[in-house]
């Protein structure tokens, strides 16, 4: 009985000393781990280019870390940490601005992740992921920093419902026909092929296949054409590939008075897909741009009547009109209206 008793004190007094090796390990593992000890997110400039700055502290420099993005949550940036606890971050922290919410998490021993939600896709920001050493006169820790640019997004995004299929790209007027011209000179044709070379780069990144009318400054006939003669060449696109399947003519409106403004879209009278289509892409350009929905309108177009396919004409916003020819003029503007286009596009497919 004796040597029983004996027996089980060594093993507690065993289990007792494991216990206490395996916390030493843990405790040797948290305090040399880095440390978040703050987020915060401002605006700041970095070369000369506006920049929207996340910016997370730390207690030690060194960090390991890899971007961790996942498709279902095309919002979301997510960081994955190596050898780090979250610290004094709170689990979600509020942001304003291009980001709304930094998430931290441990997901595992000495691993904490970071998802740092935004307002759009991760696909359309141009963005940067970096560490600064810390600057002890300037009271600044070790930081991991994300520089989003502010007012621009990547030329190519991607969208549902397009995959496989064909699309014909008419950008209005271009060569020696400059379409309407704004009071500050920004010409028609400019407008509609910036917008349209954004929306073939949507549509190819996302699968589908595109055929453009023009891709440059060029008459689609050749120079001394015929009205006639131009607008048919553009509809020829429609015949050439019979796997053509919709017919989308980009251009921008005009009238004598200014203050005309909007933004519709066109059909050919009797065809239903062409309603369809019109409508999907006056809903999806309304939603991104926030115009005067002037609405769905029918018109006897030539590239319309004349297209094998269905068609619709888009008059994207007045470029006589001194606000709206400033939008047609901005980057970011006609990233909007593109992307929109293509989101109808999906629709189009998808929804059939």
């Amino acid at each position: 009985m004796f040597f029983v008793i004996r027996r089980i004190i060594r093993l507690c007094i065993l289990a007792v000393i494991c216990i206490g090796m395996f916390s030493g390990l843990c405790c040797a593992k948290s305090s040399g781990s880095h440390e978040l000890s703050y987020v915060k997110a401002y605006d700041t400039e970095v070369d000369g280019n506006e920049v929207y700055r996340i910016e997370v502290g730390m207690n030690k420099d060194g960090l390991d870390y890899k971007i961790n993005n996942r498709s279902y949550q095309p919002n979301t940036l997510v960081l994955d940490l190596e050898d780090t606890i979250p610290g004094r971050v709170r689990h979600e922290v509020s942001l304003t601005g291009i980001a709304t919410v930094v998430k931290a998490q441990e997901v595992e021993l000495g691993k904490t992740r970071l998802q740092i939600e935004f307002k759009d896709p991760i696909e359309e920001l141009d963005y940067n992921v970096y560490t600064l050493d810390a600057v002890r006169k300037e009271r600044k820790p070790f930081r991991l920093v994300i520089d989003v640019l502010k007012g621009k997004k990547r030329l190519a995004g991607s969208t549902k419902g397009v995959k496989n299929h064909h699309i014909v790209l008419d950008a209005g007027h271009g060569g020696t026909d400059s379409g309407a011209v704004g009071p500050t000179g920004y010409t028609e044709k400019e407008a509609t092929l910036a917008v349209t070379q954004k929306v073939r780069d949507i549509l190819e990144n996302s699968g589908a296949k595109v055929t453009m009318t023009r891709d440059s400054d060029k008459d689609v006939f050749g120079p001394n054409a015929t009205d006639r003669q131009e607008l048919q060449a553009r509809v020829n696109a429609s015949y050439r590939d019979p796997e053509a399947e919709i017919f989308v003519s980009i251009h921008c409106n005009a009238f004598s008075n200014p203050a005309a403004n909007g933004t519709e879209t066109y059909y050919y009278p009797g065809s239903r897909q062409g309603r369809r289509l019109a409508t999907l892409l006056d809903e999806e350009l309304i939603k991104a741009g926030g115009l005067f929905d002037r609405g769905v309108k029918d018109a006897n177009f030539y590239v319309m009547r004349h297209s094998a396919i269905p068609a619709s004409l888009i008059e994207l916003a007045f470029i006589t009109n001194y606000k709206e020819e400033k939008l047609l003029a901005d980057d970011s503007f006609q990233n909007d209206m593109a992307m929109a286009i293509a989101i109808a596009l999906g629709r189009y497919f998808a929804e059939r």
